[in-house]
Protein backbone atom coordinates (compact mmCIF):
# COMPACT_ATOMS: atom_id res chain seq x y z
CA UNK A 1 0.00 0.00 0.00
CA UNK A 2 1.32 3.37 -1.05
CA UNK A 3 0.40 6.07 1.92
CA UNK A 4 1.06 9.51 0.65
CA UNK A 5 1.22 12.27 2.87
CA UNK A 6 -0.05 16.38 3.03
CA UNK A 7 1.05 19.36 4.54
CA UNK A 8 0.74 18.90 8.71
CA UNK A 9 0.95 15.45 7.68
CA UNK A 10 3.72 15.58 6.29
CA UNK A 11 5.27 17.58 8.59
CA UNK A 12 5.16 15.07 11.37
CA UNK A 13 6.24 12.31 9.38
CA UNK A 14 9.03 14.14 7.39
CA UNK A 15 8.46 12.49 4.21
CA UNK A 16 5.95 12.56 1.38
CA UNK A 17 5.38 8.53 0.79
CA UNK A 18 5.74 5.35 2.54
CA UNK A 19 5.18 1.73 1.33
CA UNK A 20 3.15 -0.32 3.90
CA UNK A 21 3.26 -3.82 3.61
CA UNK A 22 -0.73 -5.02 4.66
CA UNK A 23 -3.00 -7.88 4.47
CA UNK A 24 -6.13 -8.24 3.70
CA UNK A 25 -9.18 -7.05 5.58
CA UNK A 26 -7.57 -3.84 7.25
CA UNK A 27 -9.43 -1.18 7.21
CA UNK A 28 -9.08 2.77 7.32
CA UNK A 29 -8.98 3.09 11.29
CA UNK A 30 -6.34 -0.11 10.85
CA UNK A 31 -4.71 1.82 9.23
CA UNK A 32 -4.80 5.19 11.08
CA UNK A 33 -3.65 3.17 14.29
CA UNK A 34 -0.65 1.75 12.55
CA UNK A 35 0.30 5.18 11.10
CA UNK A 36 0.26 6.87 14.78
CA UNK A 37 2.74 4.10 16.13
CA UNK A 38 4.66 4.12 13.33
CA UNK A 39 5.22 7.89 13.95
CA UNK A 40 5.35 8.54 17.44
CA UNK A 41 7.61 11.00 17.53
CA UNK A 42 7.02 14.43 15.72
CA UNK A 43 9.54 15.51 13.21
CA UNK A 44 11.12 18.97 13.30
CA UNK A 45 9.12 19.57 16.43
CA UNK A 46 5.82 19.55 14.59
CA UNK A 47 2.49 17.49 16.27
CA UNK A 48 2.70 13.95 16.39
CA UNK A 49 1.13 12.11 13.75
CA UNK A 50 -1.49 10.68 16.35
CA UNK A 51 -2.29 14.11 17.07
CA UNK A 52 -3.05 15.20 13.33
CA UNK A 53 -4.65 11.79 12.27
CA UNK A 54 -7.67 12.60 13.99
CA UNK A 55 -8.47 15.85 11.90
CA UNK A 56 -7.48 14.29 8.40
CA UNK A 57 -9.66 13.61 5.72
CA UNK A 58 -8.23 10.44 3.49
CA UNK A 59 -8.85 9.78 -0.56
CA UNK A 60 -8.22 5.89 -1.10
CA UNK A 61 -7.52 5.19 -4.69
CA UNK A 62 -8.29 9.24 -5.52
CA UNK A 63 -11.35 9.06 -3.91
CA UNK A 64 -12.89 10.89 -0.46
CA UNK A 65 -13.65 8.54 2.54
CA UNK A 66 -13.98 9.21 5.96
CA UNK A 67 -15.47 5.67 7.16
CA UNK A 68 -12.79 4.27 9.59
CA UNK A 69 -14.37 0.64 8.95
CA UNK A 70 -14.13 1.03 4.98
CA UNK A 71 -11.77 -2.14 4.22
CA UNK A 72 -8.47 -1.51 2.36
CA UNK A 73 -6.37 -3.29 -0.39
CA UNK A 74 -3.02 -3.89 -0.28
CA UNK A 75 -2.52 -2.44 -3.71
CA UNK A 76 -4.54 0.66 -2.66
CA UNK A 77 -2.80 4.23 -2.91
CA UNK A 78 -4.38 6.06 0.32
CA UNK A 79 -3.58 10.10 0.97
CA UNK A 80 -3.74 11.56 4.32
CA UNK A 81 -4.88 15.01 3.92
CA UNK A 82 -4.95 17.47 7.07
CA UNK A 83 -7.39 20.35 7.28
CA UNK A 84 -5.68 23.04 4.64
CA UNK A 85 -5.66 26.73 5.75
CA UNK A 86 -5.90 29.43 2.95
CA UNK A 87 -7.32 29.40 -0.44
Amino acid sequence: MLVRYFAAARAATGIDEEHLDVGEGMTLGDLEGMLALRHPAAADGQSPLGQVLPRCSFLRNGVATNDRARALSPDDRVDVLPPFAGG
